[in-house]
């Protein structure tokens, strides 16, 4: 057999590969850690191995996955183009800037740049907190053109995280406007509770949303903003000293239910 797809993604804080049939079946999985080949089927054992031989580090073993959890199940039948978990942090931006770079030479810096080192930023703060329990996808696409920057999925709830570059300015947050700088001021609270507000709608869960000011020299907020939190990059591991809101097996449903393309194609 050819044309094996090899997928990388993330699992309780450890590294999966997923070895998928050409009409997008996933055939078995690869556990680094645990330097085990998982099986769904015995009759492509060779060709599996076969596509995951460049990926392999040392012995491993081979054999049939453990019983799936519901979160498993659903993830299993999940076709790969549909499947939001391995977009990595600005994944839109970064498929824009390959297709369309813009000139070798700007009089100003492509804004669509600097709004990438933000989200490579945060995204890569929300991605170490794997480990802890908390899941995150990146770069969700909603209908009309517009992204959910970063969703984070753990014990303390659910967070829409929107990132700014704000490098060496100061920012003033008056509710619902934030201006950098001398620049003026934009209702970019707005659009931060309404990405938060369609995720909830399409979890049917509460996802609160949180504004990051990505290397902000000052802060400055005179009145807390209504719902929205406001945190600069240092501050973003501070989300997961939260917790009591849900339950392991609640992380996985849903982050099982956000990583479906098809969950956010109606909101």
């Amino acid at each position: 057999m050819n044309g094996l797809r090899v997928i990388p993604t993330w699992h309780g804080g450890r590294e999966r590969l997923y070895v998928c049939h050409p009409d997008g079946r996933n055939l078995a999985w690869y556990d680094r850690e645990a330097a085990r080949v998982h099986l769904l089927g015995q009759d492509h054992e060779e060709e599996v191995l076969q596509a995951l031989g460049p990926f392999l580090t040392g012995p491993v073993s081979v054999g049939p996955p453990p019983v799936p959890t519901p979160a498993e199940l659903a993830r299993l039948s999940l076709h790969p183009d549909d499947d939001l978990a391995p977009n990595r942090p600005g994944e839109a931006l970064l498929i824009a800037l390959d297709r369309d770079p813009g000139p070798a030479r700007l009089l100003r810096p492509d804004p669509r740049r600097r709004a990438l080192t933000a989200e490579l930023t945060v995204g890569e703060a929300l991605d170490r907190m794997d480990g802890a329990g908390w899941r995150t996808l990146h770069s969700i696409p909603l209908p009309g053109g517009d992204r959910i920057h970063h969703l984070l999925i753990g014990p303390g709830g659910l967070y829409a995280v929107h990132a700014l570059y704000a490098h060496r300015q100061r920012v003033t947050v008056t509710d619902p406007h934030v201006a950098l700088g001398r620049r003026a001021p934009a209702p970019l609270l707005r659009r931060v509770r309404a990405g938060a507000d369609r995720a909830s709608y399409a979890l049917t869960a509460e996802v609160r949303p949180v504004l990051v000011l990505v290397g902000a020299s000052q802060v400055i907020v005179p009145a807390p903003p209504r719902e929205v939190r406001v945190l600069t990059d240092a501050d973003v591991a501070g989300l997961t000293r939260q917790g009591g809101v849900l339950k392991p097996a609640d992380v996985e449903a849903l982050h099982a239910m956000a990583r479906d393309r098809n969950t956010w194609s109606r909101v």
